[in-house]
């Protein structure tokens, strides 16, 4: 059967040859299930692979190892490709974004062409109508010339244009949500009174799968929106009232820019100023849906789109069962380190300080590794709450994630999860949690915690921080606090093993741990 005729709902359409890029992120990550269930073949291209090694769906999907920069690893990507998803953008990644996100766009368009794939798919930002692209926040401009440089490709492509995206442990959800729950009575930018058509993260992937079989002379944008077109404002109250909140006192005022907004965003939410930004500049002009053509190819359903108010219970309810598959903190942030940690004691790339804990723990290992596996967010880091609080504040005052970034999953990691302001960069499951640090330092930095069997079967507990310096300041980084690792280290492994203890059925009384070292 022809491409054109699967494309037009001939009910014995043949499965499609998917590629998928920023499956390690927010909309990508839950894309690639949606594509399988409909029958498609997805291969991922990712830059760390392992970070997908835990999904569900992972032994049902390819990954390989590439960047939308490298055109070879693009091109080799591109092999027996039908429809090739661009789910990647550079913001955030410094004053340069806008010229490697148009770097990007031209290799993924130019290897699509080369290697003969059918179609395009894009998820991109809607823009106000009525003012001239040059006038508009980089981040839109950048998102709306990624679109025109793949339209151009002379691969038909699918460009999705999106306002504000509702879903749980979306930015946009996550900054809306804690900015109610936070601030009974807030004063605001003036854009909280700006237009926008929200729409359903379910039905941002409903029309990306769609995407994939129009016909082949469709080479063109699409608005996509809910039904509801709101006001900021008057979505901060409608989740108020979703969330059972009594109703907020919000001012607007005109003299917050969003250079300013960025600082207001990132001081109460979760949401670090490197994403809030953009966020509030894309909020400055109303972003509403001028057609709704895209029903021609994805018919409406019943009840669908969604609207607003069932978005935010559906994305509530996912929170509340912690069933949240993806978050805005799945992608990797801008700039944070992602060397794996370096081999020793072969470490031949100069200095590697370390801190080594390890403790006897009169508990079963199954019980001590549930606590480690449990760290962090709403559970703290135990030890020292002040310290890690004032460290958390301290990197979000210079621009990084801080500590607010919370869990995925109140119970269960995977590689690539973010945790406070860090990420889990190796995990197995029972034995080793190993954490790669994403706050600003000058240097790289790991913490492992692992459960092992001791002499006559006893439970260890051995815990390791690893630095690895960057010039004079990083060493002097490293010595300005080491008179701090007993209490926050030493106290961090002290507390891992009592609760662990507290927690274990086996634990027969005695000292909750005994220090070996």
């Amino acid at each position: 059967m022809r491409y054109g005729d699967a494309a037009n709902g001939t009910d014995a359409a043949p499965a499609l040859h998917c590629l998928v890029t920023g499956a390690t992120g927010y909309i990508g990550g839950r894309l690639v299930p949606e594509l399988l269930d409909a029958g498609h073949r997805v291969r991922c291209l990712a830059r760390t692979p392992a970070k997908l090694r835990d999904h569900t769906w992972a032994d049902r999907a390819e990954t390989v190892r590439g960047d939308v920069t490298d055109a070879e690893s693009v091109r080799d990507a591109m092999r027996d490709i039908d429809v090739a998803y661009y789910l990647v953008h550079a913001l955030g990644t410094g004053s340069g974004f806008e010229r490697t996100d148009r770097e990007a766009a031209r290799i993924f368009a130019e290897q699509a062409h080369a290697a003969g794939v059918r179609r395009i798919v894009y998820l991109g930002g809607l823009t106000p109508a009525g003012v001239p692209e040059r006038e508009l926040s980089p981040h839109l401009r950048s998102r709306a010339e990624v679109g025109h440089i793949l339209l151009d490709s002379r691969v038909p492509t699918t460009v999705l244009r999106a306002a504000v995206i509702i879903g749980s442990g979306s930015a946009s959800f996550e900054m809306l949500r804690y900015l109610t729950e936070r601030l009974p009575v807030m004063v605001t930018p003036s854009w909280v009174r700006s237009r926008i058509q929200p729409i359903a993260v379910r039905d941002v992937l409903r029309y990306l799968v769609g995407g994939a079989r129009m016909p082949a002379d469709v080479n063109r944008s699409f608005d996509i929106g809910g039904p509801d077109v709101l006001t900021y404002l008057d979505m901060m109250h409608t989740y108020a009232a979703v969330a059972g909140l009594r109703r907020r006192l919000i001012a607007p005022v005109p003299v917050l820019t969003p250079t300013l907004s960025s600082h207001w965003i990132g001081l109460v939410t979760p949401v670090p100023r490197s994403i809030a930004r953009p966020l509030a500049e894309s909020l400055r002009h109303e972003v509403v849906c001028h057609e709704h053509d895209i029903a021609r190819h994805v018919p409406d359903l019943p009840g669908r789109p969604i609207g607003f108010e069932e978005a935010l219970r559906l994305a509530l309810k996912r929170i509340q069962d912690a069933q949240v598959t993806t978050r805005w903190s799945s992608a990797a942030v801008p700039g944070a380190p992602s060397d794996p940690l370096p081999t020793d004691p072969d470490w031949a790339g100069g200095s590697l300080y370390t801190d080594n804990r390890e403790l006897t723990v009169d508990a079963g290992p199954e019980a001590l590794w549930r606590v480690i596996e449990g760290i962090g967010g709403d559970n703290g880091w135990y030890s020292f709450p002040l310290a890690w609080a004032v460290r958390g504040w301290l990197d979000r005052l210079v621009g990084g994630v801080g500590l607010r970034r919370g869990r995925r999953d109140a119970a269960h990691l995977r590689v690539g999860d973010s945790l406070d302001f860090w990420r889990v960069e190796e995990i197995e499951p029972g034995r080793l949690l190993r954490l790669r640090a994403e706050m600003r330092l000058p240097g790289l930095a790991w913490l492992e915690m692992r459960v092992e069997r001791g002499e006559h079967g006893r439970t260890r507990y051995r815990q390791r921080a690893v630095f690895h310096p960057r010039g004079l300041l990083g060493h002097a980084y490293w010595w300005s606090i080491a008179p701090f690792h007993t209490v926050v280290f030493g106290g961090m492994a002290r507390n891992i093993a009592q609760a662990a203890q507290a927690a274990s059925p086996e634990t027969e009384g005695g000292p909750a741990a005994e220090t070996a070292r």
